[in-house]
């Protein structure tokens, strides 16, 4: 079995540059235009506002990445406390090994940690394989937001990020059971 190691990266380093790249190709392959068009900052996922996360295989090379940016309510229809997925990619080699999965709990874990308290992405229609794992991970269809708010193809999904220690569906009282 594989081993992969996620580390924590700027966005504009050259390995996540790289996969940055590979992604839009397949973007642009997929939906027949030039890419992902949201503008990124290397700021944007900086700690603590933000994270950005490369797997590296046993030979060192990277085949994964993902990252989250902190939102809050603007005129792109974002809330507040939003941590906003970005860049979830996995080259085709690597696929079907549970990296994409690793990484969401691992942002999600660090958008929680930072105090944020909704996950957002945005995907697109001819990305069932990043629909299937959004959904399988407990994200719901959530109302748009974003550059392609307004794409037919664009589909939005949100996850509360409860904070460690507390229960989900019902209040904590301090009676006993």
């Amino acid at each position: 079995m594989t081993m992969h190691t996620l580390r924590p990266v700027a966005f504009d380093h050259p390995d996540a540059v790289k996969l940055n790249d590979e992604v839009q190709l397949e973007y642009a392959e997929r939906y027949g235009d030039d890419g992902d068009a949201t503008w990124l900052d290397p700021g944007m996922f900086a700690p603590p506002r933000g994270l950005y996360l490369l797997a590296y295989d046993e030979r060192d090379r990277p085949v994964a990445s993902g990252g989250w940016r902190s939102q809050d309510a603007n005129e792109e229809a974002y809330s507040d406390g939003d941590a906003e997925l970005k860049r979830m990619f996995v080259i085709r080699e690597a696929r079907g090994h549970g990296l994409a999965r690793r990484i969401l709990a691992a942002l999600e874990e660090d958008a929680r940690a930072a105090g944020r308290t909704r996950m957002v992405l945005e995907t697109g229609t001819k990305q069932p394989e990043a629909i299937n794992l959004y959904a399988s991970s407990g994200y719901t269809p959530c109302a748009k937001f974003g550059l392609y708010r307004f794409d037919d193809l664009s589909r939005c999904y949100a996850k509360p990020l409860t904070p460690a220690g507390t229960t989900t569906g019902r209040q904590r009282t301090g009676a006993t059971a």
